[in-house]
């Protein structure tokens, strides 16, 4: 027997259920809606900031891996054995050199492998970890000059950047599958 409405043949109950379920789905649209609904802009101006600076991980795929490594032009096992290092809790992540930056970072140049930079950097500055408040996306624009300024960035596009940006363990390690078709590839490819 299919369970009924329990305003059914109260048509003033059906009311106020109605305006309760209506309220409910507004409140869960409010604490869905990110405070970034209106999108956020971004350009990168290859100022070379996010590569150097404070000790980081730049966690790298195997695929990632591969890709610069003929881009470099050098095997896979020379290129982990030169550029790579392994992180404590799993995964593989980009060495750096002595001054912290990444060790494709050139001061006069920038990104030495911009073509084929890993997910981690291709989707800054759209991390979750970035994107999650306000606060912490103007903490970062103080270092970074491209936010705030540039392509304006939809809320949709940002959301399914920053669930597949590469920072997180379970993604870079066995994740070698781009996100979801749609603008997020424009990041990835910028």
């Amino acid at each position: 027997m299919p369970i009924l409405d329990p305003g059914f043949r109260n048509p003033a109950l059906a009311g106020k259920l109605a305006g309760v379920k209506e309220e409910r789905e507004i409140d869960s649209v409010d604490t869905q809606t990110p405070w970034y609904r209106d999108g956020l802009r971004f350009e990168c101006t290859r100022c070379g900031n996010c590569c150097s600076g404070t000790p980081g991980t730049v966690r790298v795929s195997d695929s990632e891996i591969e890709a610069l490594a003929r881009h470099v032009s050098l095997g896979v096992d020379e290129f982990r054995a030169v550029y790579t290092r392994p992180l404590r809790k799993g995964g593989i992540s980009l060495r750096e050199k002595r001054n912290q930056e990444c060790v494709f970072f050139d001061r006069k140049r920038g990104c030495t492998v911009y073509e084929q930079r890993p997910r981690q950097c291709r989707t800054w500055p759209f991390w979750h970890g970035v994107v999650e408040t306000p606060d912490r996306w103007s903490e970062e624009a103080e270092e970074c000059p491209g936010m705030n300024r540039g392509k304006l960035h939809q809320a949709a596009e940002i959301a399914r950047t920053a669930s597949a940006d590469g920072t997180s363990e379970f993604v870079a390690i066995t994740s070698d599958a781009e996100p979801a078709s749609g603008s997020t590839a424009e990041i990835l490819t910028r």
